[in-house]
């Protein structure tokens, strides 16, 4: 295949018949769709183990708790990779200008991922998971069984295998093509995610390592690199639908990655307050994870500055308010909200409680879902051959927009109230009540959480909605 060819538009085309520059960024396609699949799935565990919470035994033994909750964190993290192998795919040919280096090894890449990534699923819903640890040589190298690191060994093992195919071929397009900012912070970021995997398969005897060693994973993964390749992909959105100059927003983005990557490497200590290592951590990670909200306000501040001084009016502006919502978003849940609990004085008793499982939803909305979604939303009509959707298709988007948008501010607010009443019944009361005393106490705030869940589900279902919408098209 020649590197140089470029599938552009007829003479006289018009922004309803735009094309992607080169060809072979088609193969995002299948990656986004299979995302927003995977992502519908896990909102469903989530809504089941929302009413799991207030209905006990719904749907056991059948689907156990632990292992709705499983399946639904698992999705989480794969269909978000989904997101950034796709957005990797479109990203780093635009930008090295030239065709992806084997179009076909992406391809194949995809199907052994999902596969894969389908049976791991179908494993934990159909086996005991002692069973399956079992079948999958978990004796030979044990890996299993800690949270977000529950997959087989087997499935590890293909997780890197297709991370190797798709960093190599990305690697070769851009050492082969042009070299900018934007490209080499993303691959930074992808590799960083990669090496970071590694550390899934160090599971030391001791229980203090073994934790040390899994926030090398969940924490540099979430709170490090995978911050780079956010700000990656919203600064090559930036670029698109704004006309700023690309050396400004360059600018931005070394200054974000600086600050995340001082904050989020050292503060790494805001998980090491409890596990049995150095006092030290305590004020390190205090420290450092009070700053970590400083590189997101900064996002929230380049998002806002790149629109205010566009030079064009560009016709997809529901990826523009998807590229602003990520801003807001990312700053609230993973800045502010990460903030309320990290201070050693503070996360002593927050620790472990619903306060915490509300930044880990706004956060991950705001920061991973949001941005991927601003990906899918600016590349998708491009894709299907038009430069945007049609008025009517990107009403619906940003109605979906703020329906997703307020449910997770909503759940958040109704996690944020459970977890304080837990924390002042269970952990600062004169007379302490037990776990599920307090647990029977805050039901009615769980009973509000899924509500919202449901109204999240139809925002989503109305995001998917959108791209089926026909209509006129303003060229």
């Amino acid at each position: 295949m020649s590197n140089a060819t470029v599938a552009t538009p007829p003479r006289g085309a018009t922004a309803a018949v735009a094309q992607v520059r080169y060809r072979s960024q088609a193969v995002a396609k299948p990656y986004f769709i299979a995302a927003i699949g995977l992502f519908i799935g896990q909102i469903v565990f989530g809504l089941i183990i929302g009413l799991q919470y207030v209905i006990g035994d719904f749907l056991f033994p059948a689907v156990p708790f632990g292992t709705a909750r499983m399946v639904h964190t698992n999705l989480l993290i794969v269909w978000l990779l989904f997101g950034f192998m796709g957005a990797g795919y479109y990203l780093i040919p635009e930008e090295s200008e030239r065709e992806l280096h084997s179009p076909r090894l992406a391809i194949i890449t995809f199907w052994v991922f999902l596969v894969a990534g389908a049976l791991t699923i179908l494993g934990y819903l159909g086996l005991p998971y002692h069973e399956l640890a079992r079948l999958t040589g978990n004796d030979l190298l044990p890996t299993m069984g800690r949270g977000y690191l529950e997959q087989p060994l087997i499935t590890k093992v293909g997780i890197v295998l297709v991370a190797l195919s798709f960093l190599y071929n990305l690697s070769m397009t851009l050492l082969a093509g042009r070299k900018t900012s934007i490209s080499i912070v993303m691959m930074l970021g992808l590799w960083g995610l990669a090496v970071f995997f590694l550390f899934s398969f160090v599971n030391p005897n001791n229980l203090v390592l073994d934790k040390y060693y899994w926030w090398w994973v969940v924490h540099l993964w979430v709170e490090g690199v995978w911050e780079l390749i956010m700000g990656a992909m919203l600064a090559f959105v930036l670029v698109k639908v704004t006309g700023v100059d690309r050396e400004v927003i360059e600018k931005w983005l070394y200054l974000i990655i600086a600050m995340t990557l001082i904050t989020g490497i050292i503060g790494t200590g805001h998980h090491y307050f409890w596990i049995g290592v150095p006092a030290y951590w305590q004020l390190w990670g205090s420290i450092f994870s009070a700053l970590e909200p400083v590189p997101f306000f900064m996002m929230t501040l380049f998002a806002f500055n790149m629109v205010k001084r566009r030079r064009r009016e560009h016709p997809n502006q529901a990826a523009t308010l998807w590229a602003l919502g990520t801003g807001v978003m990312s700053f609230l849940g993973a800045g502010v909200w990460g903030f309320i609990g990290t201070l050693s004085v503070v996360n002593y008793y927050t620790h472990g409680t619903q306060v915490t499982a509300s930044h880990g939803h706004m956060a991950f909305y705001g920061a991973y879902v949001m941005v991927v979604l601003t990906m899918i939303s600016y590349t998708m009509p491009l894709l299907r051959g038009r430069e945007a959707n049609c008025a009517q298709a990107q009403k619906v988007e940003k109605t979906a927009f703020w329906v997703m948008t307020l449910s997770i501010v909503a759940i958040t607010l109704c996690l944020t109230a459970a977890g304080a009443v837990q924390v002042w019944l269970q952990r600062m009361s004169a007379t302490p009540l037990s776990f599920m005393e307090t647990q029977e106490r805050i039901m009615p705030i769980y009973w509000g959480r899924w509500v919202f869940g449901i109204s999240f589900f139809c925002g989503l279902v109305l995001y998917v909605i959108s791209f089926f919408v026909t209509g006129k098209r303003e060229d």
